[in-house]
């Protein structure tokens, strides 16, 4: 059978739709350029509505009447001048011109001598790590272009590389950390020093994106911060890191607001990280980490304090309310450690009573209680050449049942005595924080992983990282925590920490009042005793509860004022082996 010829309208009918789109496209194109300063006119005075609406978002409530006031007032000026509305209009159509011009800049053509000049150094730089001899078509070779291998790139102001995306062959060893780490070094080298570089390694693609970090804000005081029971904010870090942004007060007075990412440690019976160990050179920062830790610790919790140092860091703090005691010699250090590990184990005894006995907790194990330790290390030597304990040793029971006891311990030390803070410190502190300059490979021998930035030779004050548990490593910048009391603090940020500060509930200058003898006011406060089992017995049968915590507030209160220990603590050190009543009552009932 013979086919049939197509219709008309069909054999032809290509031409006429081209030719049909011509014309519609031309006619647009004409439209667009007759109604183009519309079109301007009409975005620029969208961009001037929304700026008002912005500034009007802006400004207070109690300032907003005298704006009114004002722009009613010029609007009546206009109005009454001569040709005062003409003028109004064509000031107003001129503006919007203005506004709605097309602001889109122009593509570059591509990078011009010296960066391109720059490009072709780092790329002869990657040829001995990107290229093998028995490659037959290399990517890298002397000589060879770099438009290839150089996908994105982007430069600052004074030529130095910001962002660059680099191709490199398939054989290269990206899984194993040494071969990544010559490369880092040598793009952080060769890219500009100085810098904080982040790395990301495409295994996949084959694709390595290199990226200059924005130096994190040092700007940033001791102040109130918004976080749930249990929570630290540790220092704040860049938005890419967490997924959370804290409202914050900076600059030099407080006058700017930001939402900053920030560094929370979860504490508490359900923390996976319940202890800390932030380490650091002389002068890192350590200390105003501790500061501030304290600060906001104070707001659900009581804190004791072990100053090793002795430099009276933590001098604001003595006396304040939840603050136990500031201790700074060996032997007030020695018997504020033998108090917290007895204060952990009789929260643990009354916390298993209460779980047997299907009752909740009681009152006083719930408080969080903190541990805070500066240089513990330096106690080592004193206490070793009196033949006495080292403090280290007592933090075994604190660190090792600490987090169902609501027990939380912070250690803070030099880098070089990292070794010297024993097994449990090192062991049970799964949060961890570095601070000043450090190699890689310091970072990660405290982290237990690398970072994915190349560190600082120079670094200022509370700059580091901070790992918690198994997560990521993140940079840190320690918010401004100084000593008060020191000449060398700003006025600002002695008042931001002086603003944080609890009341005095006792004078640091002065003793505690002693109480008479006739004068005795029981309180609910642990009774210490011995652990002779029939001595037990017998006290419990017969001296009444009332009167054994009386008998304990009234030695307490005979004590040396000059220890600075909580009540107890001088009797604790003196009896042979003290531990809390409630667990000799257990002994003896078992």
């Amino acid at each position: 059978m013979a086919r049939r010829p197509l219709p008309r309208i069909l054999s032809n009918g290509s031409a006429q739709l081209a030719r049909s789109r011509e014309l519609a496209r031309t006619a647009a194109d004409s439209a667009t350029d007759v109604l183009h300063p519309l079109i301007t006119i009409t975005r620029g005075l969208r961009r001037l509505a929304s700026a008002g609406r912005r500034r009007w978002a802006g400004t207070p409530k109690d300032k907003r009447g005298a704006l009114l006031f004002l722009v009613a007032s010029v609007v009546l000026v206009v109005a009454l001048a001569p040709y005062g509305p003409l003028l109004a209009v064509i000031t107003l159509m001129a503006a919007a011109a203005w506004q709605g011009r097309d602001r889109a800049p122009s593509a570059p053509g591509g990078p011009d001598a010296p960066q391109a000049q720059r490009l072709k150094s780092l790329y002869e730089a990657l040829v001995p790590y990107f290229s093998a001899a028995e490659d037959p078509e290399p990517l890298y070779a002397h000589g060879g272009d770099w438009t290839g291998t150089f996908s994105e790139y982007e430069f600052d102001g004074t030529g130095r590389i910001t962002h660059l995306v680099i191709r490199y062959p398939a054989y290269f060893t990206d899984g194993e950390p040494a071969s990544r780490a010559r490369i880092e070094h040598l793009l952080s080298a060769k890219s500009g020093r100085g810098r904080e570089y982040h790395f990301v390694w495409d295994e996949e693609g084959n694709r390595l994106t290199v990226r200059v970090l924005a130096p994190l804000p040092t700007d940033i005081a001791a102040q109130p911060f918004v976080t749930a029971p249990g929570e630290t904010v540790l220092g704040f870090t860049d938005p890419t890191g967490v997924q959370r942004t804290l409202p914050l007060t900076h600059g030099t007075h407080g006058e700017e607001q930001r939402d900053v990412p920030p560094v929370v440690w979860r504490t508490g019976v359900r923390s996976t990280e319940p202890h800390l160990l932030a380490v650091g050179q002389p002068g890192s920062g350590t200390s105003t980490l501790l500061r501030s830790i304290a600060l906001q610790a104070l707001h659900h919790g009581d804190v004791v304090i072990v100053d090793g140092g002795g430099t009276g860091e933590y001098a604001c703090l003595t006396g304040r309310d939840g603050v136990l005691a500031v201790e700074c010699g060996l032997t007030g250090a020695l018997a504020l450690l033998e108090w917290v590990a007895q204060e952990t184990e009789r929260r643990l005894i009354a916390a298993n009573r209460a779980h047997r006995a299907g009752e909740p907790t009681p009152e006083d194990t719930r408080r969080p209680l903190w541990l805070l330790l500066d240089r513990p290390s330096a106690f080592a030597r004193p206490a070793a050449a009196d033949d006495r304990k080292d403090p280290r040793s007592l933090l075994q029971v604190p660190l090792r049942h600490g987090r169902p006891a609501n027990v939380t311990v912070v250690v803070a030390d030099q880098l070089d005595s990292l070794d010297a803070l024993g097994e449990p410190v090192r062991q049970h502190t799964r949060a961890r924080v570095v601070l000043g300059p450090a190699t890689a490979g310091q970072v990660e021998a405290v982290l237990g992983a690398p970072p994915h930035t190349t560190p600082l030779d120079q670094v200022p004050p509370g700059r580091g990282y901070a790992r918690l548990g198994s997560g990521p490593v993140h940079r840190l910048q320690v918010p401004a925590t100084p000593d008060p009391y020191d000449d060398a603090t700003s006025d600002a940020d002695r008042q931001a920490v002086l603003d944080l500060l609890p009341p005095r509930t006792t004078p640091a200058d002065e003793e505690p009042e002693r109480l008479e003898p006739g004068h005795v006011v029981p309180v609910n406060r642990p009774v210490f005793v011995s652990l002779d089992k029939l001595t037990t017995e017998k006290s419990l049968d017969k001296v009444p509860t009332e009167q054994a915590a009386a008998v304990a507030v009234t030695a307490g209160a005979e004590a040396p004022a000059e220890q600075g220990t909580p009540d107890g603590a001088t009797e604790e050190a003196a009896s042979k082996e003290p531990v809390p009543a409630e667990a000799a009552v257990a002994e003896s009932s078992s």
